[in-house]
């Protein structure tokens, strides 16, 4: 981005030709240099900043400010931040992780930074513009891009916890029948949902074409009668503990969080 010179305003005289030709060109010159100078310094900071995030400089813990929900709330930020709280719950659970979602590659470098934990993760769209690191999880097929409207790419019960955000919200219920049931497929002990409140915008315009449809935001109720008409039952214990890590935290999704039994 281009910054704009702004002249200082000239001081007035009453007088203009009581001021010598000589200065007015020493004016100009200093102007001048002052000018090229501060183009050469902001060109050298932009050099600098392209050099640093072309290097990976931007690591997986600063994904967490840099998600490309800018100015809207994403609940692949809230499993970011609910994360200890599902530790708490699940426990040992917690060890043998699936992510599914946009911007996974955070979710799943940041468990991975944990003791004896295991990690994956399922970008459902494109993945654009990341990082070397995000590059590097790829590269390890800890991270895999897939269409969750068709069978996941593992064996059943390949997960101890399945962990879903901004995937569901904008699936049809024609697509959310045979994906509900496939990602608790893959689970052993429980499957989270993170979904949008009714109200809350999901994504930038932007992104919608990328999404293929507007986000669908459903309501507690809505979700609730579904998980009843296609025999996904509530997982009453982990979601008590998970209530009870919340309040000790005083934490307040910004997301509605189903758990499941697989």
């Amino acid at each position: 981005m281009s910054r704009r010179s702004v002249n200082p305003s000239a001081r007035r005289f009453a007088d203009s030709s009581t001021v010598p030709l000589t200065n007015t060109f020493h004016q100009k010159s200093r102007s001048s240099s002052m000018l090229s100078v501060g183009l050469i310094l902001l060109g050298a900071f932009l050099l600098i900043a392209y050099s640093y995030s072309s290097s990976g400089g931007f690591g997986s813990s600063d994904r967490e400010a840099l998600l490309r929900y800018d100015g809207d709330h994403s609940c692949t930020s809230e499993v970011l931040r609910a994360l200890p709280l599902l530790q708490k719950a699940y426990g040992d659970g917690m060890h043998n992780v699936l992510h599914v979602g946009p911007d996974t590659c955070a979710v799943v470098s940041k468990l991975l930074k944990e003791d004896d934990t295991e990690a994956w993760g399922v970008e459902p769209y494109d993945l654009e513009d990341v990082d070397n690191s995000c590059k590097s999880l790829v590269h390890k097929g800890l991270v895999r891009v897939a269409d969750i409207k068709f069978p996941l790419p593992y064996r059943a019960k390949s997960f101890s916890v399945v962990i879903v955000s901004d995937a569901l919200d904008y699936l049809s219920p024609k697509y959310l029948n045979k994906t509900l049931p496939e990602l608790a497929r893959v689970s052993k002990d429980g499957l989270v949902l993170f979904t949008g409140y009714p109200g809350h915008r999901r994504a930038k315009v932007p992104e919608a074409s990328r999404f293929g449809r507007p986000a669908k935001l459903r309501s507690q109720s809505w979700w609730i009668r579904y998980f009843l008409q296609t025999d996904l039952q509530d997982n009453e214990v982990i979601a008590k503990k998970f209530e009870q890590a919340a309040e000790k935290r005083s934490y307040r999704p910004g997301c509605q969080i189903f758990h499941l039994k697989a």
